[in-house]
C-alpha cells in the first residue's frame, strides 16, 4: 500500500515539475520573441540623456553592451 502511494506522489510531482518547467520555457520564449521583434530597442530605452532619473546617479546605463567588463 505504501508502495502505491509514493509512486502516485512521486507521479504528481513529476507532472507538477514538468508543468513548471513548460511554462517557464514558454516564458523564456516570448521574452525572446519581444526582444528579437522590437529589435532590442527596449532593453537600451532606460539609457536615453534625456531620463532624468539615470542621470544625477549615474551615466551609466543599467544594460549596456558596449560596455567591457572585467572579471
Amino acid at each position: 500500500l505504501l508502495s502505491l502511494l509514493q509512486k502516485r506522489a512521486l507521479l504528481a510531482l513529476s507532472a507538477c515539475s514538468s508543468l513548471s518547467c513548460l511554462c517557464c520555457l514558454l516564458g523564456l520564449l516570448v521574452a525572446i520573441g519581444l526582444t528579437l521583434g522590437n529589435q532590442g530597442r527596449v532593453l537600451l530605452a532606460p539609457c536615453a540623456v534625456a531620463n532624468i532619473a539615470l542621470a544625477p546617479a549615474s551615466r551609466e546605463c543599467p544594460f549596456d553592451p558596449t560596455r567591457v567588463y572585467v572579471s
